[in-house]
């Protein structure tokens, strides 16, 4: 075979492996973006023309006069079932990668899925008390969706018990902390609320490089007693694989179980 055939036929060869390849790809990718088209293009309009959040059961939509963009969110049952709902912010944020977090004008949406928690009512058919509720946001390589978004959802038995035997010793000072087999950085926030205590901007400017790796990083915020005062868990941590979706839980269990046996590893 001539040369200049064989390079042809080779660079036919190529350009079909990779048209092949990107269409094996495109669904998989395309789905990546469900849940900011399932906002964007379903939740949004629908309450903005009929005032129907329709597939979300809430819409808050509010326009930052800084630059123009949505503030706001949805919330979107988990299609997964249970008491397992989404925080989605309305605006395009790829996950806690995205740079747009550590500005000023962007809203604290930990401190929206906080007050969302009320939701998980409706899919535990039970009463789920502070101290039970957990939020979580997954690492860019531990999730499955392109849009950020925050698990709402009750604290898995694992992570319950082991918040409540550190309780007494956690400060504003990030410490280690084992759980279900995972080492996280783990501080406290006192509060009925997360108003004036962004997560993802504590865990940005006070874990020691991870500012310059957010997309590393999973966080979870979980309602915890400290003696007689309210307030949160944060637990950070490295994460390529297990996020910290994995240490909650959409059946309440530790909702329906008296405090000790809640509290029992």
């Amino acid at each position: 075979m001539p040369a200049t055939q064989a390079r042809l036929t080779l660079r036919c060869a190529t350009l079909a492996m990779a048209l092949t390849a990107a269409a094996t790809a495109s669904p998989a990718q395309a789905a990546r973006d469900e849940l900011q088209r399932i906002v964007q293009r379903q939740c949004l309009p629908d309450w903005l023309q009929r005032r129907d959040p329709a597939p979300c059961l809430a819409v808050r939509s509010r326009v930052n006069a800084a630059d123009g963009s949505d503030a706001g969110y949805a919330v979107l049952a988990d299609r997964k079932g249970g008491a397992h709902f989404l925080l989605i912010p309305l605006r395009t944020l790829s996950g806690i990668e995205s740079s747009a977090l550590l500005q000023a004008t962007v809203p604290n949406y930990f401190a929206a899925a906080w007050d969302a928690r009320a939701r998980i009512v409706t899919g535990a058919l039970r009463a789920a008390p502070p101290d039970a509720v957990g939020l979580a946001i997954n690492s860019h390589y531990s999730r499955g969706q392109d849009q950020l978004h925050i698990h709402i959802e009750c604290q898995g038995a694992a992570l319950h018990a082991a918040l409540r035997a550190a309780a007494s010793r956690l400060t504003s000072t990030w410490t280690p902390l084992d759980v279900a087999g995972d080492t996280y950085q783990v501080r406290r926030v006192l509060g009925r609320t997360l108003a004036g205590s962004d997560p993802i901007q504590l865990m940005a400017e006070e874990l020691p490089g991870a500012r310059s790796h957010m997309g590393f990083y999973t966080l979870i915020v979980a309602g915890l007693r400290f003696g007689d005062a309210p307030g949160f868990a944060l637990l950070a941590r490295r994460a390529l694989l297990r996020g910290g979706e994995r240490l909650l839980d959409s059946t309440c269990r530790i909702a329906a179980l008296p405090v000790s046996a809640a509290a029992a590893p």
